[in-house]
């Protein structure tokens, strides 16, 4: 694994914990905010930033109107449907179990890249695959007989989690002359559109001045784990070895679960405590590169 510089490390390290923690924070945010409401105001606090940013970096925000189907259906996949039904979970669920499942994107992705587009996934990679199955099938023990709340809230985040996975295939595959920063402040923009339009038509008759403790989770949501973190991740994308992209991605989900022990109370049985486990070994078994052979 390549060293790491410290301005990576610096990076790479707050933007695992800001994502980690995010989860008990949106948890505390949609106690008080609707759902929708609340991604709704925390997309439309983080977009200035991008594009301050944008404009900082002197790249330009027009898109050619060839590429505009493209981007539309990026920001669909990638942004929108994962946005909107994992938010709508976050109330179904623990925190913990929430990060958990959200983090089986990239397993689901794994499986859509080999399915739909002939990439070839070693026989470990199909061995992280039961891992996670068998993780959410945990996750579900207490849910499968009354099919409750949870479970419903199980099966909106997986699918949201399985549309993340298909909009970054996409996002790998679908070539655009367009700078990353441009392609992720639209998408931004029309996710806040949507957003806007959701939140409008199904609660506004919810809407009302929130306290303390969701602003500042609306806060936390738009300026640090949306406007911050996104930034970053474009940057550690471009600079960071493969094996530390892995480690991130693997932490979040257990920062999850244990932050919103400690700041929630949530209770964690058994059965998290052993698909936490079986997520990072999924997720390790994907992401983590293969050794390079001697020749």
């Amino acid at each position: 694994m390549p060293s790491l510089s410290r301005h990576q490390l610096i990076v790479l390290v707050l933007l695992t914990l800001i994502w980690g923690f995010n989860w008990p924070v949106m948890k505390l945010g949609v106690a008080d905010i609707p759902p929708l409401t609340f991604r709704m105001l925390s997309f439309w606090l983080g977009l200035p930033f991008l594009g301050l940013v944008l404009w900082r970096r002197g790249e330009s925000f027009t898109i050619a109107r060839a590429w505009w189907p493209r981007v539309l259906l990026l920001a669909v996949v990638n942004m929108i449907v994962w946005h909107s039904l994992m938010i709508l979970a976050i109330p179904l669920l623990s925190s913990g179990r929430a990060a958990i499942l959200g983090y089986t994107m990239p397993i689901f992705s794994a499986v859509i890249g080999s399915l739909a587009f002939g990439d070839r996934l070693a026989a470990r990679g199909w061995a992280g695959v039961l891992a996670a199955a068998v993780g959410v099938l945990l996750l579900l023990w207490n849910e499968m007989g009354a099919l409750g709340a949870s479970a419903w809230g199980v099966g909106l985040m997986l699918t949201s989690a399985a549309s993340w996975a298909l909009g970054t295939q996409l996002l790998r595959r679908l070539h655009m002359p367009v700078p990353l920063l441009t392609l992720s402040f639209w998408m931004v923009a029309l996710t806040c559109v949507v957003l806007t339009a959701l939140a409008f038509g199904f609660e506004r008759a919810r809407w009302h001045v929130p306290g303390t403790p969701a602003v500042a989770a609306v806060l936390y949501n738009g300026l640090l784990a949306l406007a911050f973190a996104q930034v970053a991740w474009f940057f550690l994308a471009r600079t960071l070895p493969p094996v530390a992209s892995t480690l991130s991605v693997m932490l979040v989900p257990v920062i999850g679960v244990f932050s919103g022990a400690l700041w929630l109370g949530e209770v964690l049985r058994w059965q998290d405590w052993t698909a936490v486990l079986l997520m990072m070994l999924a997720i390790a078994s994907v992401l983590w590169p293969a050794p390079v052979k001697n020749q």
